[in-house]
């Protein structure tokens, strides 16, 4: 059985150094709060507000180090509230994405792209993928959950050497298969 750790992504923020420094104060360098699954990335002590058309969302988490581009991550009821409508992409790809505004202690800032519903995804180790004869960006198919489970398709493989097996699904996603953080995934094919 290809069994998969299931890590829930609330809504949450990249930022790059430029961002940071205008929303926190130049030279400003982000604070670990604590780690998360990916090796060398963390959640950030430091959050800030996203201003949306309809909704505002305050301490909204940053997830660190900081990044080549600032990136919004909202699930689509995020997105609906806040009143904008991002695709769903793989994380990095926001051109032609919505922008929104961010507010930090030291600044405000529009972003003009870089919002989006992120792509349901499992990052493998390269020693994970070949062992299951897994190719990266190969479409998988998915069984989550018990009581609600659910069956998600297309969901993207990330693999790398530097990735650690994980599988990333947003709130709505986990919401609807009855899943959280820590439950475990079935890889179907």
């Amino acid at each position: 059985m290809k069994s998969v750790p299931v890590g829930v992504s609330a809504r949450h923020i990249h930022l790059s150094q430029e961002d940071v420094e205008t929303l926190f104060g130049a030279g400003y360098e982000l604070t670990e709060f604590k780690p998360l699954s990916q090796p060398g990335q963390y959640a950030a002590n430091e959050t800030v507000a996203v201003i949306g058309p309809k909704a505002s969302f305050n301490k909204v988490r940053i997830l660190g180090p900081a990044r080549s581009q600032t990136q919004l991550e909202l699930s689509r009821t995020d997105a609906f509230a806040a009143g904008v409508n991002p695709p769903v992409r793989e994380s990095g790809q926001i051109a032609d994405t919505p922008g929104i505004t961010l507010r930090g202690p030291a600044g405000e800032i529009t972003i003009d792209q870089g919002v989006i519903v992120a792509a349901r995804h499992i990052h493998f180790h390269t020693s994970d993928a070949e062992r299951w004869q897994i190719k990266d960006k190969q479409l998988l198919r998915v069984r989550l959950g018990d009581e609600r489970g659910a069956i998600f398709e297309n969901v993207i493989a990330r693999v790398s050497p530097s990735f650690a097996l994980d599988m990333h699904i947003d709130t709505d996603e986990a919401n609807a298969a009855g899943v959280k953080t820590g439950d475990t995934a079935t890889i179907l094919d």
